[in-house]
């Protein structure tokens, strides 16, 4: 006769063993209680069968997309397979599991609420205070979100800017992409490629449009205010120049768009810089506040002028001019444009594409998106964002304890 014998440890006593999980760091690093007060209100003087825990769904929800979890069927049957899951989120191993349609409504109440943006702007200020995040360049970009729904006709969408609707964008060999859908806008620090502000729009929204509503939000979250805001050529706007320069004291760094001029504007080169009266670009010499200043090429050596500097200026030094941003906000920037400064603050625009792939790859912002409604597709967007910041600042939890001990 075969006797089974007893397990050493039961499930609980083996689990206390076990090394503390990512997803388990994830959760330790959020503080939910205010958030999950919110969610319980909705059940004050309700009657009926007593609702599951707030945390415990709150937790269910995080727990989806830190593990790239499809969709609520997937997260049903994951819980009801995986006891270690089951447990670490809140739930009893022997308890119920909710059903796909108790998750649905959840989330729904979640949306309405909008504590996913409150808690994404909480987690923005912790990783601030802790100084994870470098703001002195903000890069801004957008990028494309495919509708759940089906796809309408132009003439059958609503006009309330909230519906989903197409948008066409060049991708990077400069071939159109058309979708149906929205437009996710975001702003992240350049340092490690985090999000700190987003905004969600029908696909056709127009970057720029989405811009300042960003900025604002930028500029009254962080303790460092921003001194550049680097952007792609999309955002090159005279009114997008003038709101970031006068009212946040800051510079666009965003390459010109000439939208096929044929001819750059007269006495300067298609990027700002000055023109000699021999027909030859001036050397960029540095900046001073508001002023870029440049000089002769012929003396510098960059040309061979058959005039010679002396038809320019007596001067050894040779002919200087000097471009204030005043001029022209949108032609002269400081630095100038396409400079060695310049360059290297435009290279931090790939903040914005890391963490868009990121959140693309591994956060599941694209793979599964099962929402409708541009309501509920943000809180997605922000549910993304989340587990995004709350992985970072738990390793730098993590590291600052470990080096504490050592």
């Amino acid at each position: 006769m075969y006797i089974r014998q007893e397990n050493l440890f039961s499930f609980y006593d083996w689990f206390k063993m076990q090394a503390q999980s990512k997803l388990e760091m994830l959760l330790n690093t959020l503080d939910l209680e205010p958030y999950v007060k919110e969610l319980e209100k909705f059940y004050e003087n309700r009657k009926g069968p007593k609702p599951y825990s707030q945390e415990t769904m709150l937790n269910c929800l995080i727990a989806m997309r830190a593990e790239n979890i499809v969709g609520f069927t997937s997260l049903v049957k994951r819980l009801e397979h995986d006891p270690c899951l089951k447990y670490i989120v809140g739930f009893d191993i022997f308890d119920r599991v909710p059903s796909v349609a108790t998750f649905s409504r959840f989330f729904s109440k979640v949306t309405d609420t909008g504590i996913l943006g409150k808690l994404f702007d909480n987690l923005v200020n912790i990783a601030d205070e802790m100084d994870i995040i470098d703001t002195s360049a903000v890069s801004i970009d957008a990028t494309k979100l495919e509708a759940y729904e089906k796809s309408l006709p132009k003439k059958r969408i609503p006009l309330d800017g909230l519906s989903a609707d197409w948008g066409i964008k060049k991708d990077t060999d400069g071939n159109n992409i058309r979708w149906f859908g929205y437009k996710l806008h975001a702003a992240y620090e350049t340092k490690l490629g985090l999000p700190i502000s987003l905004a969600l729009s029908p696909a056709s929204l127009h970057d720029s449009q989405a811009a300042p509503d960003l900025i604002k939000d930028v500029h009254g979250k962080v303790k460092l205010k921003p001194e550049f805001y680097v952007m792609d050529s999309g955002y090159d706007t005279q009114a997008l120049y003038e709101l970031i320069r006068y009212t946040y004291q800051a510079q666009a760094v965003t390459p010109l768009n000439n939208r096929g001029a044929k001819q750059p504007k007269a006495g300067f080169s298609f990027n700002g810089t000055p023109i000699c009266s021999a027909g030859f670009e001036m050397v960029y010499w540095g900046s001073d506040k508001h002023t870029n200043k440049f000089r002769c090429p012929h003396i510098l050596g960059k040309c061979n002028c058959p005039f010679g500097s002396a038809w320019c200026s007596s001067s050894n030094y040779g002919m200087v001019v000097k471009t204030n941003i005043h001029d022209d906000i949108r032609l002269h920037t400081v630095p100038h444009r396409e400079s060695a400064n310049w360059n290297k603050i435009y290279n931090k625009r790939t903040g914005a594409e890391r963490g868009f792939g990121l959140l693309k790859e591994h956060l599941g912002l694209e793979s599964s998106l099962r929402v409708r409604g541009i309501a509920k597709v943000l809180a997605h967007t922000q549910l993304s964002a989340v587990i995004n910041l709350a992985a970072v600042i738990a390793v730098n939890i993590q590291d600052s304890e470990q080096q504490k001990a050592a």
